[in-house]
């Protein structure tokens, strides 16, 4: 029986060019929910996110029961799970992008605007770059992948770094801890890197 995968729709994803990457990946049940019951009874759960920091964390907090479900099925059920994006930076404590509003703090940090340390660095951080893993990453592989982000994830735990990228110093391009990961740039942009990625994630029995 083929797993399924819940892409968790609360009104700020790129829902079917993620969906449509999942597939091309090679999932056969990608279903795009905002069901507290659908999410606690997926094989693995996969958050996207566009937009702010804020808008996202109150669209996903202003649907009855849907963090709770999330919480259970990755904490307690041992689900997969894939932050993409914006769905990566609500793993963080607190996001501050039009005040400080409370993440999932599934892993402890801050997600902050991007400083420029010159001129020459433009943002919003756009366009590809290179992914570098560290020693602790799991999933992520080193290559080039897609980044379309402002705010960037500032982690209290180094351990939960899994890769970085360079724009005008290092930015955090990967977390993880358990069961979970979470990456900044978009692997529905990011052509044959991302599918690879996608691919590991719906093999991935962490």
């Amino acid at each position: 029986m083929a797993e399924v995968v819940a892409l968790v729709d609360y009104g700020a994803g790129n829902l079917h060019s993620v969906a449509n990457a999942l597939k091309a990946a090679g999932c056969e049940h990608v279903t795009i929910t905002d069901s507290p019951d659908v999410v606690r009874a997926a094989d693995r759960i996969v958050l996207p996110g566009v937009g702010s920091f804020k808008a996202c964390a109150e669209g996903l907090t202003a649907i009855p029961n849907l963090v709770d479900a999330m919480h259970e099925r990755v904490f307690v059920g041992g689900a997969p799970f894939l932050g993409i994006c914006v769905g990566m930076q609500l793993l963080a404590t607190t996001g501050v992008e039009h005040g400080d509003t409370p993440g999932l703090d599934w892993i402890p940090g801050e997600v902050r605007l991007i400083e420029r340390t010159d001129r020459a660095i433009k943002v919003p951080h756009m366009g590809w770059n290179d992914v570098a893993t560290t020693a602790h990453a799991v999933l992520v592989e080193p290559g080039e992948g897609y980044f379309l982000h402002s705010y960037h994830f500032a982690v209290d735990d180094g351990r939960h770094v899994l890769a970085m990228t360079d724009h005008g110093g290092g930015l955090v391009a990967a977390v993880g801890r358990d069961n979970l990961v979470g990456v900044q740039f978009h692997p529905e942009k990011s052509q044959a890197y991302g599918l690879s990625l996608l691919s590991r994630f719906l093999e991935w029995r962490p």
